[in-house]
C-alpha cells in the first residue's frame, strides 16, 4: 500500500468538498479548485476527512494512488491557505515592478521582459528585487515562478540574475582562479 495514498486528508471547517464520480471540487475561502481523477482511484468522504482508495491493484493504480492523493490535497490547502513562491532579482540595474496586473522586469536586454499572469495568479514586488508569486493552484504558481525564473536564470560566475528565494547558486572560478 502506498506510503503517502493511504494518510486521510483533513478537511478544514471552512472547506467544502463535492466528489462527482471522477471529478472533486474544492470550495474554500480563496477561491473554487476542480480536478478529474483517474478512473483506477476513487476518492470517498468520511466525517471530515477524504480518504483516497485504490480500485484494484494493477500497476496503473499503484502509481497513481500517492499522486491522486496529493493533488486532492494540494486543492484543500490552496484553496484555504494558497501557495506562493519568492523569487529574489540579484544584479546591478535588475529591478521588477507591477504595473497593473502585469509584471515588468528589467533584466539587462535591451527591452523590457513582461510577464502576463495566468488567471488566479498575482505579483507583488517589494524593494524592487523581490517578486512574489501567489495564488491557490500550487501547479500553477509553481510554472509561473519557473517562467519567471527563467527569464535570467542565475549565472554561476557572478550570480545575477533571477533565482528562487531559498536557492543557492554554486558560483565558480573565473579565469583569474584557474592558476
Amino acid at each position: 500500500m502506498s506510503r503517502i495514498g493511504k494518510q486521510p486528508i483533513v478537511v478544514p471547517s471552512q472547506v467544502t468538498v463535492t466528489i462527482d464520480g471522477q471529478r472533486v471540487t474544492v470550495k474554500g475561502p480563496k477561491g473554487e479548485l476542480f480536478r478529474e481523477i483517474p478512473p483506477e482511484i476513487s476518492v470517498e468522504q468520511e466525517e471530515g476527512t477524504i480518504v483516497v482508495r485504490r480500485r484494484n491493484e494493477s500497476r496503473n493504480a499503484r502509481q497513481r494512488h500517492g499522486l491522486a492523493r496529493t493533488l486532492v490535497a494540494n486543492m484543500v490547502q490552496g484553496v484555504s491557505q494558497g501557495y506562493e513562491k519568492r523569487l529574489a532579482i540579484q544584479g546591478i540595474g535588475y529591478r521588477a515592478a507591477v504595473q497593473g496586473q502585469k509584471l515588468t522586469m528589467n533584466l539587462g536586454y535591451s527591452h523590457p521582459v513582461e510577464f502576463d499572469p495566468p488567471a488566479g495568479i498575482q505579483f507583488a514586488v517589494e524593494g524592487n528585487t523581490n517578486v512574489t508569486v501567489s495564488g491557490i493552484d500550487k501547479e500553477i504558481v509553481g510554472n509561473t515562478a519557473a517562467r519567471v525564473r527563467a527569464a535570467r536564470p542565475p549565472e554561476p560566475y557572478k550570480g545575477k540574475g533571477v533565482r528562487y528565494a531559498d536557492e543557492v547558486v554554486r558560483r565558480k572560478a573565473g579565469k583569474a582562479g584557474k592558476k
